[in-house]
């Protein structure tokens, strides 16, 4: 995921109605994936467009507000808890974050009942990946953290892409050391097509762990509709409960910088993949409420009326 500037303190930048999509899981392949996870299916994969939020925590937005709820979202996925020695948790890391996030109130947001949680990582990608071992092992020791949060899986923070020609030997190795449910998030900016990414992943990445895939909008790499064969080719590759995605809510400006993606921008990231879970990237930092009332506005017209219901279906504990 793009790295958003940081602030000068971090130093830089009912089961029957469900069984439908049960046998759609396990015709695409992913029984293996489901008997190894506590699996979330929601109780309509179309009930809103929108199922969560990214959050790449630091000290400006360590107090998160929103409405991202208004959105269909229920889902958090927590980018790092620990990121260069600094600690969100408290107890971990070189020094802690100040101000600290009050998990207490994040836990009862209704955009926060669902979460997967960030473990160690380095806001320098290349730096990550040459320390890929060692934040495996500081990542153990997060994910043994006590949060009042509704953890229901975990992230690590080096993504990967084909690029990086090391990762088919390091990753394996690394992944093991973490728990389970386990996600890493993989991108591809040289457009190298979502059937040959796929095959690439397919190769090495273990078969318990999900991907979240960038949809590469937001930088510019592809159009939705391009990505939306990304996202397809990976599903039949590896599964589609092994798939979410990650759409980024951004456009690029001058000197690396990013602004919020426009609402009329959004709307065709967000309905090209339709089916899949959605999480946008990033809410506090590109997602104010002005901008979710004009999104709700365009998703609300889109959205099938009989699809509005709540709640879900676990599956698989």
């Amino acid at each position: 995921m793009v790295r958003i500037p940081q602030s000068y303190t971090l130093n830089r930048r009912g089961f029957l109605s469900a069984l439908p999509a049960i046998l759609f899981l396990v015709a695409a392949g992913g029984m293996t994936w489901l008997a190894r996870q506590r699996f979330i299916l929601p109780a309509r994969l179309a009930r809103y467009p929108v199922t969560g939020i990214v959050w790449q925590l630091d000290t400006l937005t360590a107090r998160p507000e929103g409405e991202w709820q208004r959105l269909g979202a229920n889902h958090l996925l927590v980018q790092w808890s620990l990121i260069d020695g600094i600690g969100f948790v408290p107890g971990l890391g070189h020094r802690s974050a100040a101000p600290m996030p009050d998990w207490q109130r994040i836990g009862a947001e209704p955009w926060a009942q669902h979460v997967i949680l960030g473990l160690a990582g380095n806001f320098s990608e290349k730096k990550s990946r040459a320390n890929v071992m060692q934040l495996a092992k500081a990542s153990a020791e997060v994910a043994a953290a006590s949060l009042p949060l509704n953890i229901e899986g975990y992230y690590f923070p080096v993504e990967v892409d084909p690029t990086w020609q090391e990762a088919p030997e390091v990753m394996p190795e690394a992944l093991a050391l973490l728990p389970r449910p386990l996600w890493i998030s993989v991108y591809d900016n040289t457009n190298i097509g979502g059937d040959v990414l796929a095959d690439w992943l397919a190769g090495w990445l273990p078969d318990d762990i999900g991907i979240f895939f960038q949809d590469g909008v937001g930088v510019e790499a592809r159009s939705p509709e391009v990505a939306r064969q990304y996202a397809d080719a990976l599903s039949a590759r590896l599964g589609r409960a092994r798939v979410r995605i990650i759409t980024e809510a951004f456009r690029p400006l001058a000197q690396a910088r990013f602004r919020p993606a426009t609402a009329d921008e959004l709307e065709p990231q967000i309905r090209a993949m339709h089916g899949y879970e959605v999480y946008l990237f990033e809410g506090p930092h590109y997602l104010n409420d002005e901008l979710v009332e004009k999104l709700k506005e365009r998703l609300d017209a889109y959205r099938p009326a009989s699809t509005a219901v709540s709640g879900g279906v676990k599956l698989f504990h």
